[in-house]
């Protein structure tokens, strides 16, 4: 059998989870079947079966590469910086689909221990990029100004998400 190149490995990867994210997105993950994703991958499900275990590792997959991303962004510019763009980030219209998944993610976290431990740590980790410069307390209210947002874009097409990030500088500027 060939060897395949880990670039390869990691573009097939790639594909799958957009394959189930969209899918995710657009069904929820309890109406999406493992069919649904190899339909929409174009892969067989055993080369599906070869990456992942089912749709739990997907979705801790997906939520595993949200944190990164959301921590890389904030480590991008100094941490005020940071967490206003990940605000515009999250609230814009190209970030429609992981704002769906999020609040999905956010509902599996009292089902599933291993997303509830994924999203925490993904609250962990916002509360030490931030280390002794800001109290914890003052962090948390900054994640859940981010949840806020994230949710209300979700819902509201009319959301100003500009004036949303400009008010909560001019609270963090007080």
């Amino acid at each position: 059998m060939p060897k395949v190149s880990a670039e390869h490995l990691a573009n097939r990867r790639r594909q799958i989870l957009d394959a189930a994210a969209k899918c995710f997105a657009d069904n929820g993950f309890h109406r999406t079947s493992m069919q649904d994703i190899v339909k929409g991958s174009g892969l067989s499900a055993g080369l599906i079966y070869r990456y992942f275990t089912g749709k739990d590792d997907m979705i801790a997959a997906i939520v595993e590469e949200w944190q990164t991303r959301r921590t890389a962004t904030l480590g991008a510019a100094d941490l005020d910086t940071g967490f206003l763009d990940l605000l515009r980030t999250i609230a814009g219209e190209e970030s429609a689909q992981e704002r769906n998944l999020s609040m999905q993610a956010w509902a599996e976290t009292v089902r599933e221990p291993r997303i509830r431990a994924l999203a925490r740590q993904g609250v962990d980790d916002t509360v030490r990029a931030f280390g002794d410069t800001v109290p914890e307390s003052v962090v948390r209210v900054g994640i859940a100004i981010y949840q806020g947002l994230l949710l209300q874009a979700s819902w509201d097409d009319t959301l100003d998400v500009e004036a949303f990030v400009e008010s909560v500088r001019g609270l963090m500027e007080r």
